[in-house]
């Protein structure tokens, strides 16, 4: 179901979200329960048979360069027709889709399930996001909070991004992302290409450990910030020492700091995704991060942009998400 934000008496409704941010740009999506192989992920999702080449750039009469430049193109799979992807060097390698998600199988061996795939900035970026049978739950005859997991495996055609694996826990009530760092523990790698089926299981292995691991870890975190207890004044004060109120003459300053303080209290004290985890750190933190997924303006109007920021594919909004962990955790006095 999509997030819906209405104004109902001068209150603010809201509408819970029913999938993650990332099913907005998927091409395809599955129910956890089909388990189909990679090949039929690709096929479904129009991400087989792009056959990505380089493409060497002429270079204009008279002109001399001690370096080739290249086109990265495909074969769009909803026309046929060719389409430039990116500019790149001659050092640049090529990666087909079939090869970055060709360990995906040796992962449904380990129970994972193939969820959504897609691309998103006219074929740039490819994406696949598998479930992961790993969960947690907080306060499971309370509260009863639950965190999922999933694995994002995305890259680029044209440079910008490295081919890589990471773990996005996903709070099921709201569907919040919390791509946090936590400490030494690694919550992404970046994947080695390799034909054989040896390295293709290393590679599942690889992705599964490191799944395990950084899942293990943050249900310490949330368990350490959900039992650590906040009071209204307490939650007023963090979210003002996070976001300090400007100075009286900044008419535009202030207006706007108003509205943000008044949205995120309206999360916290109003919203559904909340009731169940109001009056501990927890809460404050999915506050504030549930604000940055889904309260904040689209970056020029693109919609796109909006749901890659609250997939985790945003890398700023993934450092100011950690900002705010950091932050929560420091003025709750989480031990």
């Amino acid at each position: 179901m999509a997030h819906a934000l209405e104004m109902q008496d001068g209150e603010v409704a809201f509408a819970l979200r029913g999938a993650p941010a990332w099913h907005g740009l998927a091409n395809v999506l599955f129910d956890k329960d089909e388990h189909v192989n990679t090949q039929t992920m690709l096929d479904s999702a129009k991400l087989s048979n792009w056959n990505i080449q380089l493409e060497e750039i002429e270079k204009p009469a008279n002109y001399r360069s001690h370096k080739n430049s290249f086109f990265v193109t495909r074969t769009n799979p909803f026309d046929n027709g060719t389409d430039i992807l990116g500019v790149v060097g001659q050092r640049y390698q090529v990666v087909q889709n079939e090869q970055l998600f060709e360990f995906g199988d040796n992962l449904l061996d380990g129970g994972a399930s193939w969820e959504s795939a897609g691309s998103i900035k006219n074929g740039t970026i490819v994406f696949g996001s598998l479930v992961i049978p790993k969960e947690f739950t907080l306060d499971p005859n309370g509260s009863n909070d639950k965190t999922t997991t999933y694995l994002l495996v995305h890259t680029s055609h044209d440079g910008s991004v490295a081919v890589q694996a990471s773990v996005t826990p996903v709070r099921v009530v709201c569907q919040n992302t919390l791509n946090l760092a936590l400490g030494s523990v690694k919550q992404s790698f970046k994947l080695r290409h390799t034909q054989s089926v040896d390295g293709k299981i290393q590679i599942a292995r690889e992705a599964l450990g490191l799944t395990f691991e950084y899942m293990d870890s943050f249900e310490l975190e949330a368990k350490a910030l959900f039992e650590t207890a906040v009071n209204d004044k307490q939650f007023n004060d963090i979210i003002t020492t996070i976001y300090p109120k400007p100075e009286a003459d900044k008419k535009m300053s202030l207006k706007k700091w108003e509205t943000k303080i008044d949205l995120i209290n309206d999360i916290y004290f109003k919203s559904p995704t909340q009731e169940n985890i109001k009056g501990n750190a927890w809460g404050v933190l999915n506050a504030l991060t549930e604000r940055l997924d889904y309260f904040r303006l689209e970056r020029k109007g693109n919609t796109e942009n909006r749901f890659a920021s609250a997939s985790g594919f945003d890398v700023p909004s993934n450092v100011e998400k950690n900002k705010l962990f950091r932050q929560v955790k420091q003025l709750a006095g989480v031990k």
